[in-house]
């Protein structure tokens, strides 16, 4: 089966995060596949590379990170979320005129296109919300 995720939590104050990583470390390990995996609203912020969690929780930026590299996954983060709470990459920095870009590596900042193009060529679209 080829699923699509959609995130929409806060990483830290909710548990969608730690909700669609088990899911989607599962449906790999059993063969199925993940699409993409769209963040959306406070979901958004665990695309910052300048989160510090405290060193005895899990940093959920480098899990997702992580699970993206070794699955070849689009971890994509929705561009109006990103622009309301401060995550710009580099040309949106450029864009608006701020003197730096915070976006953690693995990820990319799209439009809500890339959710319905995942909705569309999946078969379920999983949604985990805050």
């Amino acid at each position: 089966m080829n699923f699509a995720l959609s995130v929409q939590g806060s990483p830290y104050a909710s548990a969608s995060h730690w909700s669609a990583l088990r899911f989607a470390e599962a449906a790999l390990t059993n063969n199925h596949k993940i699409h993409r995996v769209f963040f959306y609203h406070d979901a958004v912020l665990i695309g910052s590379r300048l989160q510090a969690p405290p060193q005895d929780e899990t940093n959920l930026t480098t899990a997702w990170q992580h699970l993206g590299s070794v699955h070849e996954l689009d971890l994509c983060l929705c561009v109006a979320s990103c622009l309301r709470r401060g995550i710009l990459d580099a040309a949106e920095a450029k864009r608006f005129e701020k003197s730096a870009d915070n976006l953690a590596s693995g990820f990319q900042i799209t439009g809500l296109g890339q959710l319905i193009e995942a909705a569309l060529v999946s078969d379920r679209l999983v949604t985990f919300r805050g």
